[in-house]
């Protein structure tokens, strides 16, 4: 697993040049890398032999397809991006429920994340076209939900991390949302690319069978 985590944070590195460049080439070759790099890191991992492995990689599948389809600047590709994530979340709280969720810690999460996602949502939508508010909306409840479930299993032997990686995944997701709506510049890839793809790299290692 640990040569897929290094391949991927190469190629993170080599993403970020390529943003601060404003290289299209460096972007479709890099990304696209990097994102296997996470789906390679869980398989050699063993991830395909336990249910919840399994339920990870579909995850990770959804958020390779993702990051591919937010390449383009175009709105039709960023919606089926948009898409693909929100997929992607639900895969991975269908993982975490797996884990045994524990439902008052998982009303106690929602609760709690109720208010940032208001923000959230307060935030971009001056910025946001209308025909985008509903699937931007629609995403910020799902991501939310994921983190909830990430909550509902802390008390798991894998939960810390869940939780984390979680949380990770979350908060790299406000860079994509300033980036997309508020403002372009490469900044906000410079600190949301390294938490997304620690993030996927993290949940990727939960799934490992020798933790």
């Amino acid at each position: 697993m640990a040569p897929y985590v290094v391949f991927t944070l190469v190629c993170v590195a080599a993403l970020l040049v390529a943003e601060f460049r404003g290289s299209v080439t460096g972007r479709w070759i890099a990304k696209p890398l990097a994102s296997t790099g996470f789906l390679l890191a869980a398989w050699a991992g063993g991830a395909g032999e336990t249910p919840y492995g399994q339920r990870v990689l579909v995850a990770l599948a959804l958020g390779w397809l993702g990051d591919v389809l937010l390449i383009p600047k175009r709105r039709a590709t960023f919606l089926l991006g948009l898409g693909s994530f929100l997929l992607g979340h639900l895969a991975f709280a269908w993982a975490f429920a797996a884990e045994g969720l524990a439902l008052g810690a998982f009303v106690v999460a929602a609760l709690l994340l109720a208010a940032p996602a208001l923000v959230a949502v307060r935030w971009l939508d001056p910025h946001v076209p209308d025909g985008m508010r509903i699937p931007v909306q629609a995403y910020v409840l799902v991501i939310t939900a994921m983190v909830a479930c990430a909550a509902g299993v802390l008390g798991a032997p894998r939960g810390p991390w869940i939780l984390l990686g979680a949380v990770m995944f979350y908060v790299s997701d406000l860079a994509v949302a300033r980036e997309r709506f508020v403002e372009n510049t490469p900044w906000n890839k410079a600190w949301g690319l390294p938490l997304y793809y620690g993030a996927q790299l993290l949940l990727a290692w939960t799934a490992s069978v020798a933790r």
